[in-house]
């Protein structure tokens, strides 16, 4: 899952982002209104986590950019406005969630994972897919009930393709999703993080649960469906 942090106090920007990416997220960050709204109409991202005073252009009305070009983008408002005024004006403009100033980054991670698994009609924390269970509250995967010992990359990529069971998700759709915004598209990088992802599973599956059709991409293969 790919989360953009817009939030102009570097400090607090980069402690947000380092947390949830120890948490298995990929997380890109942007202290700037202006330079945010470039990136959120180039880029896609599963969540925005906004704050509202910000340099270049203020947050509600990055918000309500945000929900005239994609109304269906997931937002959470990160905010030392505690009013009750600022909560109803940016739930109004359509923020998913508010979050006021001070705050702890558990609460933060929690409301994070129930914005993330709405999309997904998640009524619990567990995604299962044949023998393998991925946890989103924990951020592991077990196979058979035994913990498999994933990278972040890893662990997104298998989150993604069980997020999406059924679908064929190709190389670019994994990239926009996983990888940071400066990453080079051109490297084999996917292709190698899919190979020990496999491998890791095969050992304790004694099959390879992901398929690969040239044209197609990637998905989970109808024995790990199951």
């Amino acid at each position: 899952m790919r989360i953009l942090v817009v939030e102009d106090e570097q400090l607090l920007c980069d402690g947000i982002a380092e947390d949830l990416e120890m948490e298995k997220y990929t997380v890109d960050r942007c202290y700037d209104g202006a330079e945010a709204h470039e990136r959120l109409f180039v880029d896609p991202y599963d969540l925005v986590i906004l704050d509202l005073n910000l340099p270049g252009m203020d947050g509600l009305d990055l918000l309500r950019e945000i929900r005239a070009e994609r109304p269906e983008q997931k937002v959470l408002i990160l905010s030392a406005r505690a009013s009750l005024s600022d909560k109803v004006s940016g739930l109004d403009l359509g923020a998913d969630d508010y979050l006021t100033k001070p705050f702890d980054l558990e609460e933060l991670e929690a409301r994070v994972r129930t914005l993330l698994r709405r999309e997904y009609i998640q009524r619990n924390t567990l995604v299962q897919a044949g023998d393998l269970t991925l946890d989103t509250r924990a951020r592991e995967v077990s196979a058979q009930g035994q913990v498999v010992s994933l990278t972040p990359r890893e662990f997104s990529i298998l989150e993604y393709l069980m997020l999406h069971q059924g679908q064929w998700i190709n190389q670019e759709e994994l990239w926009e999703h996983i990888w940071e915004a400066d990453a080079d598209p051109f490297s084999n990088v996917i292709r190698m993080h899919i190979s020990t992802l496999r491998r890791k599973l095969r050992e304790r599956l004694g099959h390879d649960p992901i398929e690969t059709k040239i044209g197609r991409g990637y998905r989970l293969n109808e024995e790990a469906a199951l």
